[in-house]
């Protein structure tokens, strides 16, 4: 609805503010931040790293989750949006067209001459706003009844996507698994889920004190010196498809840490 209408409004004075009522990453921004400093457990392990793909890659439904973690954060997200809003109305700040992904860099890029400022003191403000609140709930709520990895599958379910319980299938084939140098999360945007799976994983690798490089990837640019490949179990034969002689991982979960602890074990 706000499309059209916004589209409009560019034709007739050049600019909309209503591009930016569903594009600002400043509220996820906030949230994330707040689960940075004031969260627990993979959630704070893994805020650092989503952050960094809604913010810059624009991929905004990675905060999802963590909404879902604890539904009182809806507020947090609220008041930052509303935050924003006002400030862009204040400095008169609109797009000319719509940013896709929603991240900064494309707001800025669809920002016309005159205000950036305003641009950025709107997200800015609503990445306050949001986390003040959210820092407030997480600090003086009860603990999460769900974990991130239950938020995650209940989110997914949201979008009619197929989810099953937590566990792991290896499939080894060729490749020597005793001496792995590269191992590729891959999903099909190469974002979002599997940049946070390889986020988990790469810590816990470092922390092992291995030698082995973890990156994330869209499964279509998954390198040729892959060893091993982790996807979830129903992209698994479209990379095995790409790369047959890898070792291939299927989950259900990017978010599975425990099977990571598993796959660690076995590579030390």
């Amino acid at each position: 609805m706000l499309g059209p209408i916004a589209i409009e409004q560019a034709n007739e004075i050049g600019k909309s503010i209503l591009f930016l009522v569903e594009a600002n990453p400043g509220p996820g921004l906030g949230i994330l931040l707040a689960y940075t400093v004031f969260g627990k457990g993979s959630a704070k392990q893994t805020a650092p790293g989503a952050m960094i793909i809604h913010f810059l890659g624009g991929i905004h439904e990675i905060y999802f989750p963590y909404i879902l973690m604890k539904p009182a954060l809806l507020l947090a997200a609220i008041l930052g949006g509303m935050s924003g809003i006002f400030t862009f109305s204040l400095f008169n700040v609109g797009l000319v067209a719509p940013a896709s992904p929603g991240s900064i860099f494309a707001l800025l890029a669809m920002t016309p001459k005159g205000g950036y400022l305003g641009l950025l003191a709107g997200v800015f403000a609503a990445a306050a706003v949001s986390f003040v609140v959210s820092a407030f709930i997480l600090k003086t709520s009860k603990n999460d009844t769900k974990d991130l990895a239950e938020a995650q599958a209940e989110s997914n379910s949201l979008k009619q996507t197929r989810v099953t319980a937590d566990n792991v299938s290896v499939e080894k084939n060729t490749t020597n698994f005793a001496t792995p140098d590269l191992i590729v999360f891959a999903c099909d945007a190469g974002m979002g889920s599997s940049a946070m799976g390889a986020s988990v994983l790469r810590k816990k690798i470092k922390d092992a004190g291995l030698d082995i490089k973890v990156i994330n990837k869209a499964i279509s640019q998954i390198p040729e010196e892959a060893d091993i490949i982790i996807t979830h179990k129903d992209l698994t034969p479209r990379a095995k498809e790409k790369k047959a002689d890898a070792y291939h991982i299927s989950v259900d979960n990017f978010l599975a840490s425990d099977k990571y602890d598993e796959l660690v074990n076995r590579l030390k």
